[in-house]
């Protein structure tokens, strides 16, 4: 019988490879590209320290001030901002409204929507890029980050007319996502099923629509999310670790970063997705006992920043749940 795992200490580790992942791994703007910074925002907002031009600060103050950085290319377009997509880049944005889509769900709550942002000496906010994301996009495309905006920033009834005069609403799009091919998906699909997860929890808490209430899109992604987190669990390692193939079989690597992705990854998604009961069930304690134990164990190699922040982003929000929100 395995040992049971003591709650207090995991939720100290959990706060150790917290902030060692926020203030040992020091990102400079002379080195790293946005690719990287943008993660590490996503897993600590305005926490997630730059260094920049000799100094150091906050790097989400620094790029919604106008900052320079490799891969961060945002320009006015119409009727919004276009974050200029960098398919392949290891520096810039890799997915269309990806840096939206983070900084919609970044931290523990988000940015707000007004917030103010530097584009060319001229100022706008995140809500232009919110409004550029509605006129541009189109059916068949990646709409994954694309949707976690929306659903962190509009009304679940919200309905709009893209710049082709196609109408869409949110619902639209969440079933757009939930028919796509997830087992192909970028991450093993881990980040199309974040984004489902995002806009139903939303839908939820707005409507008080219970499980067997949902119609249309919103029970299409259901049964997507259900049917994944039963394969997280069926396919989970002895060690508590998840299978590096996702959701789509069983399987496992001498390679920790290759376990740590995988299992960052699927952490991140259970942690939003799970209610109060489920994420105090002992697979779940044992993932997170695992992961804590892979972050520890390679606290002093490099680590890649997908991997790394994904994982944080997961830790932190299973912290603030079961652990309770630091003071």
């Amino acid at each position: 019988m395995a040992t049971p795992i003591d709650r207090r200490a995991l939720c100290r580790r959990i706060d150790a490879v917290l902030a060692h992942a926020r203030d040992d791994r020091r990102l400079d703007a002379s080195v790293h590209g946005a690719w990287q910074v943008v993660h590490g925002i996503l897993a600590f907002g305005r926490d997630f320290p730059l260094r920049h031009d000799g100094t150091e600060s906050a790097a989400l103050d620094y790029l919604l001030d106008g900052g320079r950085l490799t891969g961060w290319v945002l320009r006015a377009g119409s009727p919004g901002v276009v974050a200029v997509v960098e398919e392949g880049s290891t520096t810039g944005q890799g997915h269309p409204d990806q840096w939206l889509g983070y900084l919609s769900q970044c931290g523990r709550q988000g940015l707000p929507r007004d917030t103010g942002l530097i584009v060319g000496n001229k100022a706008f906010t995140v809500n232009d890029l919110l409004v550029q994301a509605q006129a541009d996009i189109r059916p068949g495309q990646e709409a994954t980050w694309t949707l976690m905006a929306l659903s962190a920033y509009l009304p679940p009834d919200a309905a709009w007319t893209a710049s082709d005069g196609r109408a869409w609403t949110t619902e639209k799009v969440v079933q757009m996502e939930a028919d796509a091919d997830l087992l192909t998906s970028a991450c093993g699909g881990a980040h199309r099923l974040y984004g489902l997860v995002a806009a139903l929890k939303n839908y939820r808490a707005a409507t008080g629509r219970t499980p067997d209430q949902l119609a249309g899109g919103w029970a299409a992604a259901a049964d997507v999310i259900d049917e994944c987190v039963d394969r997280a669990r069926r396919f989970q390692q002895a060690d508590g670790s998840f299978s590096i193939h996702s959701f789509e079989r069983s399987g496992t690597s001498a390679d920790v970063f290759a376990r740590l992705s995988a299992t960052g990854h699927i952490f991140e998604v259970l942690s939003l997705s799970l209610d109060d009961e489920r994420l105090a069930e002992p697979w779940v304690t044992r993932a997170a006992d695992r992961l804590v134990t892979m972050l520890e164990q390679t606290a002093d190699v490099d680590v890649e920043c997908g991997c790394l922040y994904h994982a944080a982003h997961g830790l932190l929000l299973y912290r603030d749940r079961v652990c309770g929100a630091p003071e």
